[in-house]
C-alpha cells in the first residue's frame, strides 16, 4: 500500500511533458515519491527520465488494457498526458482502481457525468489544468473574485492565450513553429466557436472561425490577431460571469495566419474523418487537387484553386499555401490513411522550430469594470503573462503546459487540495495554491488598472 500512496503515473510523454515530469522527479527526494512514465514511445521515455532513481519508464499502447490497468492499479495519482479522446476512458480506469485523476485537457462531458461516482469512491478528477485551459482559468478566476470583493460588476471578459514563436523570431511566412501536438494546431477550431458579445450570443462554424478576427495589442509585443476559441459560454457559471454583457476566449495568432488557415479548413484539408487508401503513393498535387471541384476554370492547378478559394492568384494566401508544400510534385511517401495525417506530417516539418529558436507563451485578461459606490466609476483591468523559453532548451509551451498539472499533483498527494469529485481549476482551494508556486517558479501576470 506505501507504494501505490507514493506512485505517480504519468501517461503521455509528448513534446509538453518535460517540465511536468523534471518537477516531480525533483521533488521525488523530498517527497518519497515514485514516478512512472508510460508512452509508445519508449526512447522518448528515456529521455525524460534520464535514468532517475526513483522513476521507472514503460513502453505503453493505451489500448493495451490489462497493462494500462495494472499500472493505475499501483498509482495514487495518475496524470494523464494523452489526447482529449482517452480522457473518460482514463477516468473510468481510475475510479475503478482508486487512483485520482489530472489533465491539461478540456474537460469532457462524459468526464464530468462521473462527478457522483468520484466523489462516492472519495477521488479528485481534474481536468484543464495545463495553459490554455489552465492557468487561464486560475488567473482570470482569481481576478474576477477580487473585482467581486472590492464591489466591482464586471460589464465585460474577454481572455487571450497562444503559444507563438519569441517576436524576434520570423523564419516563415505564417510566424508559427509547432512547440507542441501539431495535431491540435490543424484542429484547432474543429468545434467551431460561441461566445457573447453586447448581450448577443455569436455562434461560428468551424469553415467561418478563422473569418472573425480582431486586433489585441500587447505592450511590448505589438500587435496580434485573435479568433474566438471554442465554447467561451460554457465558463459563465464556472467564472460567476452569467449577467456579463460579453464573454470571450479567444486565441492570439501574428496578423496574417488566420486569412491562410481559413483557407486549409475551407479547402477540407483539417479532415480526419475520410479515410483513403494509397494516399502515401499520391503526390502533394494529387492531394489538392481532389477538394477542388471539376467545373472550377483555370489552366494550371494553382489557378483552379485560386478560383475556387477567390484568393488573389499571385497574392500572399496562395504564396503561402505554395510554401507549406500544397502544390509538390513530391510523392507523399508516408504512412498516412487520412488528409490530416498529411498535412500534420507538413506542418510539423515546415514550421520547425530553428535552431537557437525560442518560443512565448502570452495570456491576457482584460475586463470591464463598474463601481457604483459611491459613484458610477469604470475601468479596465488588463493581466497579462508573457513567458520565453530556453533556445535549443525547454520551451515556454512545456513549462506553462506541464507545472500547474504537476503542482496539482504535489497539492493532493500532500493533502492541500480536500476536493473530490470532478473539477476545474475554478475553485480556490485549487487555484490559489497552484498561482502562489508558480509565481515562484517565475510564471507571473503585470496588471495595468486604465479609467473608462
Amino acid at each position: 500500500m506505501k507504494l501505490k500512496t507514493k506512485t505517480i503515473l504519468i501517461l503521455g510523454a509528448g513534446q509538453s511533458t518535460s517540465a511536468l515530469i523534471a518537477y516531480l522527479l525533483n521533488h521525488a527526494e523530498e517527497q518519497d515519491w515514485f514516478i512512472i512514465v508510460a508512452d509508445r514511445d519508449e526512447s522518448l521515455v528515456k529521455q525524460r527520465l534520464n535514468g532517475h532513481p526513483r522513476s521507472q519508464g514503460v513502453r505503453l499502447d493505451v489500448n493495451d488494457a490489462a497493462t494500462r490497468t495494472a499500472l493505475i492499479a499501483k498509482s495514487a495519482v495518475v496524470i494523464n498526458m494523452l489526447t482529449r479522446p482517452f480522457q473518460q476512458m482514463i477516468a473510468v480506469d481510475c475510479l475503478s482502481n482508486g487512483a485520482h485523476m489530472l489533465s491539461a485537457s478540456y474537460e469532457d462531458p462524459k468526464v464530468r457525468a462521473l462527478d457522483t461516482e468520484a466523489h462516492r469512491r472519495n477521488l479528485a478528477i481534474i481536468n484543464e489544468l495545463g495553459l490554455d485551459p489552465g492557468i487561464d482559468h486560475m488567473s482570470g478566476m482569481s481576478l474576477i473574485n477580487r473585482v467581486h470583493t472590492n464591489g466591482g460588476i464586471i460589464t465585460s471578459f474577454k481572455s487571450y492565450g497562444s503559444g507563438l514563436p519569441a517576436q524576434e523570431l520570423d523564419t516563415n511566412p505564417l510566424r508559427y513553429v509547432i512547440t507542441w501536438n501539431p495535431r491540435n494546431v490543424l484542429m484547432a477550431g474543429e468545434d467551431g466557436a460561441v461566445y457573447k458579445e453586447n448581450g448577443k450570443v455569436k455562434m461560428l462554424p468551424f469553415h467561418q472561425l478563422f473569418q472573425r478576427t480582431w486586433s489585441v495589442d500587447i505592450e511590448g509585443l505589438g500587435s496580434f490577431e485573435a479568433y474566438p476559441n471554442r465554447d467561451s459560454l460554457s465558463y459563465e457559471a464556472a467564472l460567476g460571469l452569467a449577467k456579463v454583457k460579453t464573454i470571450i476566449r479567444g486565441t492570439l495568432r501574428f496578423p496574417g495566419w488566420s486569412e491562410t488557415w481559413q483557407q486549409v479548413v475551407f479547402l477540407g484539408l483539417a479532415n480526419e474523418s475520410l479515410h483513403m487508401a494509397r494516399l502515401n503513393e499520391m503526390t502533394y498535387r494529387d492531394m489538392t487537387e481532389m477538394f477542388v471541384p471539376a467545373d472550377v476554370g483555370g489552366t494550371s492547378l494553382e489557378q483552379r484553386v485560386a478560383n475556387h478559394l477567390g484568393i488573389n492568384p499571385t497574392g500572399r494566401i496562395m504564396s503561402n499555401l505554395k510554401w507549406l508544400g500544397l502544390f509538390s510534385r513530391d510523392v507523399i511517401g508516408i504512412d498516412a490513411n487520412t488528409v490530416a495525417d498529411v498535412m500534420i506530417h507538413l506542418i510539423k516539418n515546415k514550421l520547425r522550430m530553428p535552431a537557437k529558436g525560442r518560443d512565448m507563451v502570452i495570456l491576457r485578461h482584460e475586463l470591464e469594470v463598474e463601481y457604483r459606490d459611491p459613484k458610477l466609476r469604470k475601468e479596465l483591468i488588463t493581466s497579462t503573462m508573457v513567458d520565453y523559453g530556453i533556445a535549443n532548451g525547454e520551451t515556454a509551451i512545456a513549462k506553462t503546459v506541464g507545472l500547474p498539472v504537476a503542482i496539482t499533483a504535489k497539492l493532493l498527494l500532500t493533502g492541500k487540495i480536500p476536493l473530490r469529485g470532478c473539477q476545474i481549476p475554478t475553485h480556490p482551494a485549487i487555484y490559489e495554491p497552484v498561482l502562489r508556486e508558480l509565481e515562484i517558479q517565475g510564471i507571473k501576470f503585470d496588471e495595468v488598472v486604465t479609467a473608462l
